[in-house]
C-alpha cells in the first residue's frame, strides 16, 4: 500500500510524507577556545546550556515535486496535529484526496483527530507498519533538514526555533526536486583505456 503511492498514486491525488521532528530545546554553546600564542589550540572544558522549553518541529513532504511544509509547535498532541493538517489541506487545494503518509502516533489516530478528519474527507491516511520508519520518505528530509536548521546552532528561545525552521525549509524549497521510490539506477562505467592484446 505504501510503496505503491510512491510508485503508482491514485490520479488526482497528492501524497505527503508526514511526521514530527524533536523535542527541539533552546541550547546554548560557549564560544570555542581561541589559539595560544605559540599556535597550539587552548582546551577547554565544553559550556552547554540547555533552555527549559521544548519545540516541536512537523513536516509534510510533497514526494510529486519535494516542497516541504513544517510548522514549529510546542507540544507533540492531536490539536497540533489538526493544525498542521488543516495547513497540509490549505497548502494543496483542489478536489483530489491528501494521501499523509505518517506513523502509528496516537495523536494521529485519536478520537478527536478522527473526528476532525471526518470535516475535512479529502484527508486519508496510510499508516506504515510499526517498526517500518525508513517507508517514509520524511525521515530522509529530515537528515537534510537537521544539516542546515539546527546542526551546531545555539537556540535562545522558541522563537530562533521557528525562525531556523522557516529559513531552512524555505532554502530547500527553492532546490525542491521530485522524491522517487528505490534506489537510482547506477552510472555506467566506461574503460578509460581500451587494451586489445593479440596472441
Amino acid at each position: 500500500m505504501i510503496v505503491g503511492l510512491y510508485t503508482d498514486p491514485p490520479a488526482d491525488a497528492v501524497v505527503v510524507c508526514a511526521d514530527e521532528l524533536g523535542p527541539i530545546v533552546p541550547r546554548s554553546f560557549a564560544p570555542g577556545p581561541a589559539w595560544s600564542p605559540d599556535g597550539h589550540r587552548i582546551k577547554a572544558p565544553l559550556d552547554y546550556a540547555r533552555g527549559p522549553d521544548k519545540t516541536w518541529v512537523y513536516g509534510a513532504l510533497r514526494i510529486a515535486d519535494g516542497t516541504a511544509l513544517t510548522m514549529t509547535a510546542p507540544s507533540r498532541n492531536s490539536a497540533c496535529y489538526q493544525q498542521f493538517l488543516q495547513q497540509v489541506e490549505d497548502a494543496n487545494p483542489g478536489d483530489g484526496d491528501i494521501w499523509v503518509i505518517a506513523d502509528n502516533l496516537s495523536s494521529h489516530n485519536s478520537v478527536a483527530t478522527r473526528e476532525w478528519l471526518a470535516g475535512h474527507p479529502r484527508i486519508r491516511h496510510a499508516f506504515i507498519p510499526i517498526g517500518a520508519c525508513w517507508l517514509n520518505m520524511q525521515e530522509a528530509w529530515w537528515r537534510i533538514f537537521r544539516r542546515h536548521a539546527l546542526a551546531g546552532v545555539s537556540f535562545a528561545d522558541r522563537d530562533d526555533i521557528a525562525y531556523a525552521t522557516r529559513i531552512a525549509t524555505t532554502q530547500l524549497n527553492q532546490q525542491a526536486k521530485p522524491w522517487v521510490w528505490g534506489r537510482p539506477p547506477p552510472s555506467p562505467r566506461y574503460l578509460r583505456r581500451r587494451l586489445v592484446y593479440a596472441l
